[in-house]
């Protein structure tokens, strides 16, 4: 998960898997905006907004924390959360993402809400998930996962914007929160 950096990738080669020649940044008839568009077949490619689906976990009164072990913002900690899948819902992606990122058994709950951060083009749904049990093994995304009170949360390591967000609605206690929040 990142709401610093656009992970897009170079359009060019993402238009040119389906398209059958060269491709060009043109505004496709009956379009009000650039696409890369094949010149020999007509492809257009459609960059969308990419999604994160993600939760705030919690075992008895603590919260779950994992200290990145990726880009961008290694070393830094986050909340379980990623892109999602083809294919997945958005709770169940969530529940990949803890599992992948910290190794713990949880039950998805209620939505908390969305987030969306319309610079980098990315919109986060993010869940509350009860631990199954206290028992943590960080995957290769994650240098450690670690269970915190919120007095002890290291608010000023916290990898992004958007899990200082999830964490302040969640602790909020008015969640789920079916709003969307902007991020500048």
């Amino acid at each position: 998960m990142s709401d610093t950096d656009n992970t897009s990738s170079n359009d060019a080669v993402q238009a040119q898997g389906a398209a059958q020649g060269p491709v060009v940044r043109k505004v496709p008839e009956g379009d009000d905006r650039e696409r890369m568009v094949c010149v020999d077949c007509g492809f257009i490619h459609y960059d969308n907004p990419r999604i994160v689906a993600g939760a705030v976990c919690t075992w008895q009164d603590k919260i779950l924390l994992c200290r990145r072990a990726i880009a961008p913002r290694i070393g830094y900690w986050t909340i379980p959360a990623g892109y999602l899948e083809l294919n997945e819902t958005t709770d169940e992606g969530a529940r990949r993402e803890v599992v992948e990122e910290s190794g713990a058994s949880v039950d998805i709950g209620p939505f908390l809400g969305m987030f969306e951060i319309p610079r980098i083009s990315q919109i986060y749904m993010i869940y509350q998930a009860a631990m199954t049990g206290p028992e943590l093994n960080p995957g290769p995304e994650s240098t450690e996962a670690a269970l915190f009170d919120w007095e002890d949360i290291p608010w000023d390591e916290l990898a992004f914007p958007s899990v200082t967000w999830a964490l302040n609605v969640y602790r909020s206690g008015n969640g789920p929160r079916f709003e969307v929040i902007r991020h500048p």
